[in-house]
């Protein structure tokens, strides 16, 4: 198996690729991308067409919300790293992408998932979200075991009422609850929002990513209705207020330090919400069902293998779920990262060139001018067969582990960065990413503490995979047995 890091051989040379005709090009590949092709037929097949992994197209919405769809695609692991380095590429207002959602969307703000390094709000922002994560770090395996083992309970009793459990709408009551009172103490439920957080949020995401999806409706009313306009804003105006009324009574917290790191209430509160709702949120509503997928497809044998791993960690911290116990849990670790790299939360990557630059790849070396965009499709990148073989579409539950397994975490770059790396002030990379990794560990240990095994039918729904339990088996061993 090929390094993704070797040298390429040759001259710089242009990239190849087509935008078509103006409009009617994107148009075009608009329809193929979502109805006619599908995602990641659509890359694939360009780099097919085209020979090469770094290449011209399209990219929705286009037409006539993007004022321009044209980017360089770099579609292999080699060449996808570009997008993570500051020195080569600008990060401002493109967190969507080609458009951009209207900032009365957030209060009138550019929240920091749209600005770039450079920009001063930018690292009061992300160090403000460091010290709340690290204010809370110790709040966070018994809030997440108390909501997901309740999370669990309605499963048993939805099972054996009705023979079957819809795991998605469980998760993302239990998720949005969960990360509320895991940050701020504070449960959303049990305040004015009651229980209508996750329809206010997940409203309030479709009104920013609608140009992005697909509801499954007739492409005669889907293309003028979610990919040729916005939704006006102001629909969702009544929803975006009574999230915010909860971020600035939860957050009062970490508002105070954000005030003391030269933020304003009002910004800190906007953006808070958006790092807690659109990212945290949003990603845990992704991450657990696809990563429940991914283990419920692995079958009784992985089941067996985590029960063993996960019971005997645990029994060994005296029966306690601890950070030191979760860290000793290899397999448990590795599902995680594979998970994260078959299925990342974010699936597109933009930038602008600050300057002319040479892009490599595994096959050449390519020229690309100062302001074009750079654009990744991730899945292209963490499927790279070069670099995780044969395998490299399959769920491999063990790929991660032992040293050889560990030199392959360079190539999960789900966080907009290397897993080895970490985020910081200076870069991009998801403020988040190691509560991301810790919970995303913490489901598979409350699942595998509480049964031997379990089934699923495994299902897509609007933001990636749907999953319900059919049946489980309780534990009959180990501290889940009690």
């Amino acid at each position: 198996m090929a390094s993704a890091d070797q040298g390429s051989s040759g001259a710089p040379k242009p990239v190849p690729g087509s935008y078509g005709l103006p409009v009617i090009g994107a148009v075009r590949d608009r329809l193929d991308f979502y109805y006619f092709q599908g995602q990641d037929k659509y890359f694939e097949s360009r780099v097919e067409r085209y020979g090469s992994t770094v290449v011209r197209i399209n990219v929705p919405p286009g037409p006539f919300m993007a004022k321009d769809p044209r980017v360089v695609a770099v579609l292999d692991a080699k060449s996808f790293p570009v997008l993570f380095d500051m020195d080569k590429v600008e990060k401002k207002n493109l967190f969507t992408g080609t458009y951009m959602p209207s900032t009365s969307l957030t209060g009138g703000y550019r929240v920091c998932s749209y600005l770039d390094p450079s920009e001063p709000t930018h690292g009061k922002v992300k160090q403000m979200l460091f010290n709340l994560l690290l204010s809370r770090k110790d709040e966070v395996i018994p809030t997440f075991r108390s909501n997901f083992s309740a999370l669990l309970a309605t499963v048993e009793s939805e099972l054996a009422k009705a023979g079957k459990a819809e795991f998605n709408k469980l998760n993302d009551a239990t998720s949005f609850d969960f990360i509320g009172e895991a940050y701020f103490g504070v449960r959303p439920s049990s305040t004015d929002l009651g229980t209508g957080g996750p329809t206010k949020a997940a409203k309030w995401l479709i009104w920013q990513l609608h140009p992005l999806v697909t509801l499954g409706l007739p492409m005669i009313l889907e293309e003028p209705l979610l990919h040729t306009f916005h939704l006006p804003p102001f629909l969702v105006k009544g929803d975006y207020k009574a999230l915010y009324k909860y971020y600035s009574a939860a957050g009062k917290q970490a508002l105070d330090m954000a005030e003391g790191l030269g933020l304003s209430r009002e910004e800190a509160c906007h953006n808070l919400l958006f790092a807690t709702t659109f990212n945290s949120y949003g990603g845990l509503k992704v991450l657990f069902p696809g990563l429940l997928a991914n283990i419920a497809n692995g079958g009784e044998k992985l089941h067996q293998k985590l029960v063993a791993e996960i019971r005997g960690a645990v029994a060994e911290a005296g029966g306690k779920v601890t950070l030191g116990a979760v860290e000793k849990m290899e397999l448990t670790k590795s599902v995680v990262w594979e998970s994260l790299r078959l299925d990342p939360p974010v699936k597109f990557q933009y930038g602008h060139a600050k300057k002319d630059l040479e892009i490599a790849s595994h096959d050449g070396v390519f020229q690309v001018k100062k302001g074009e965009m750079l654009f990744g499709y991730q899945p292209c990148a963490t499927k790279d067969p070069r670099v995780f073989g044969a395998t490299a579409r399959e769920f491999v539950p063990d790929r991660f582990v032992g040293e050889e397994g560990s030199k392959l975490l360079q190539y999960v770059y789900w966080s907009n960065g290397r897993e080895t790396e970490s985020p910081s002030v200076g870069n991009k990379q998801c403020p988040g990413k190691n509560f991301v990794v810790l919970v995303g560990r913490l489901f598979v240990v409350e699942l595998f503490l509480r049964y031997d095994t379990f089934t699923a039918n495994v299902g897509t729904e609007l933001l990636g995979t749907g999953v319900v339990f059919t049946g489980v088996t309780k534990a009959t061993s180990g501290p889940g047995s009690e």
